[in-house]
């Protein structure tokens, strides 16, 4: 158990720093396990057991670190994007049925009315101390403590499926474990090692990196809300070994490194970490080259504890490109008739071991079509090489990646039906230059019925986490289909452009006040684009949520004050211009 790995690293390295946080107290390794002792020992008071389920809404924070650590010993979690709705907190607190709700103090949360709704207990948390805030009223019923077996569940993620709802994703105390250890193996790990972590704690990506950090005695640093000048910042306070990101996080750094020569001349980085979403080979060797480190790609997914493949740690190969070779279970790929194919050929890859999953829960369906032989099916296309390293070439999913952020279409389209001018919406994935993917919509609009994208958009972002809000919008008189009479998902985005049924819109179109002319140069120079009219999408045009504090930021230089829900409602220089005041 990840449980028994901290323990033993605590018990070696007592006032060893274990966790630090921007403007936080630092926490050592006595600390950290005084701290989650404490916070178990109230949730067992609260009648809390083996096997009990808590949802943490949570953003990182020394809180949501020691709480992980706290009920990965004895319960099993379950955390959740603080950002989302309403209705997406009521679909997943529905779905999870947790025993348990915890939420910062002070938190209006929409999860804290969807949890009374739905009989959830809510409890509260200081984000810096950790100290838990149990209210009176709360019947207390307490359970010895039971250490859990390697096949109770740990950690329970929901991941987007293809032509239905979101799946759960339950991953037992020996899923986390063998990834932890994968993870340790893979980059050379050790307890001199500083890992500065950019991820949300939400995310497989950050969960299990930081398990793997502690486990290994090193010293982890969490961040708030990423920003590209904080980050260098924090490699200038923190000094780490190495840091991990998504690859729109690795871009922003890229692009920002020549404001920082003499941080990056104090810099000594040992290694880079990438996962989440594919990277650009290009990209890859300039980090490589502004850091003089090796960056190690890898490829992962939450069915798998996170690593499935990674490239190695020098004199071991690395390919930019590729994917890496299977670092922990094991791999092959298939085709249609399951047969094992050869180095070269592109197929369906398949893996199993001891960091995967072993099915889903309440889904016999997604279970029997995901699972072939004791091999679980990831849907990705792909192929080996001769040296057994992965090229992954397109995905069988539908699903929507963007930025390592992993979007269910239909969730989007059964959102946008909502609303009464909607007769038909098929969400799909558009190709973006930083994020990867961005979410595009077609949509049929009722008879006689006129809306425009910005109040569709407007619309959506009421219900959905704005990571989910479409940025293309495309009106259709009908949505192609298939042979079967199928709305076809996959492809749309190629189909719609070749036959020219995207819209277009005059990139010409210029400036007609000295506001907007102000903007328009902005834009230019945030998007790095130099053909933009006034009607041109930012969003549409390669903006994306770095970019768009960017563009703020750039804004408020010339005086201009524009808040953040201007311009999602108002994504053009022309509207922006209306609706600004000064």
């Amino acid at each position: 158990m990840f449980s028994h790995l901290f323990i033993e690293q605590k018990n070696k390295h007592l006032e060893k720093i274990a966790l630090e946080y921007p403007g936080a107290v630092s926490l050592s390794y006595r600390a950290l396990g005084d701290l989650s002792e404490r916070q178990k020992k109230l949730l067992l008071e609260l009648g809390i057991k083996k096997a009990d389920r808590i949802a943490l809404v949570l953003p990182n924070s020394p809180a949501m670190l020691s709480l992980i650590v706290s009920i990965l010993s004895f319960a099993s979690l379950a955390p959740l994007n603080p950002n989302y709705k309403a209705s997406e907190f009521e679909f997943y607190l529905s779905d999870l049925r947790p025993q348990l709700l915890i939420l910062p103090v002070g938190s209006d949360s929409p999860a804290i009315s969807v949890a009374k709704k739905l009989g959830i207990k809510i409890i509260f948390v200081e984000l810096e101390t950790g100290d838990l805030i149990i209210s009176t009223d709360l019947s207390k019923a307490s359970f010895d403590f039971v250490s859990p077996s390697e096949n109770d569940i740990a950690l329970v993620l929901h991941t987007s499926g293809t032509t239905s709802r979101p799946k759960i994703v339950p991953l037992s105390q020996k899923n986390l474990l063998a990834s932890t250890r994968n993870l340790i193996r893979t980059l050379h790990l050790d307890n001199d090692d500083v890992c500065l972590n950019l991820m949300p704690l939400f995310h497989i990506h950050s969960f299990v990196v930081s398990l793997a950090v502690l486990a290994s005695g090193g010293r982890l640093v969490i961040t708030p809300t990423f920003a590209v000048a904080d980050f260098y910042s924090w490699l200038d306070k923190f000094n780490p070994s190495w840091y991990t990101a998504a690859p729109t996080m690795h871009l922003a750094i890229y692009k920002a490194a020549e404001k920082y020569p003499e941080i990056l001349e104090k810099t000594k980085l040992k290694r880079i970490r990438s996962s989440s979403a594919p990277l650009a080979s290009d990209l890859i060797l300039g980090l490589e080259k502004i850091f003089q480190a090796p960056l190690l790609e890898s490829y992962g997914m939450t069915e798998a504890a996170l690593q499935i493949t990674s490239n190695q740690f020098p004199p071991e190969l690395r390919k930019p490109g590729s994917a890496g070779r299977a670092d922990g279970p094991e791999l092959k790929v298939i085709n249609e008739q399951v047969e094992t194919l050869a180095s070269g050929e592109v197929g369906e890859v398949v893996i199993r071991g001891e960091n995967i999953f072993s099915q889903y829960e309440n889904n016999p369906e997604a279970n029997q079509n995901s699972f072939i032989d004791g091999w679980f099916r990831t849907g990705d296309l792909g192929y080996l090489d001769h040296d057994n390293y992965l090229f992954i070439t397109g995905r069988s999913k539908e699903m929507i990646n963007k930025g390592g952020e992993k979007i269910s279409p239909r969730e989007i389209d059964e959102i946008l039906m909502r609303h009464p001018a909607i007769y038909q919406a098929v969400a799909f994935a558009v190709p973006h230059s930083s994020l990867g993917e961005e979410v595009g919509v077609a949509i049929v609009l009722e008879a006689e019925q006129n809306l425009a994208s910005h109040e569709l958009q407007k619309f959506a972002r009421e219900y959905l986490a704005d990571f989910k809000v479409p940025q293309v919008v495309v009106f259709l008189d009908e949505i192609p289909k298939g042979p079967t009479g199928k709305l076809q998902r996959i492809g749309l985005y190629e189909k719609l452009k070749n036959n020219n049924m995207m819209q277009e819109k005059n990139n010409q179109a210029t400036a007609v006040s000295d506001k907007e002319n102000q903007l328009l140069q902005i834009w230019q120079k945030v998007l790095e684009i130099e053909n933009l009219g006034v009607e041109d999408n930012f969003f549409e045009m390669g903006g994306d949520s770095l970019k768009l504090k960017e563009l703020i930021t750039q804004a408020e230089n010339k005086g201009l004050k524009i808040e953040l829900e201007e311009v999602l409602n108002n994504p053009t220089v022309k509207g922006l211009a209306e609706k600004i005041k000064n």
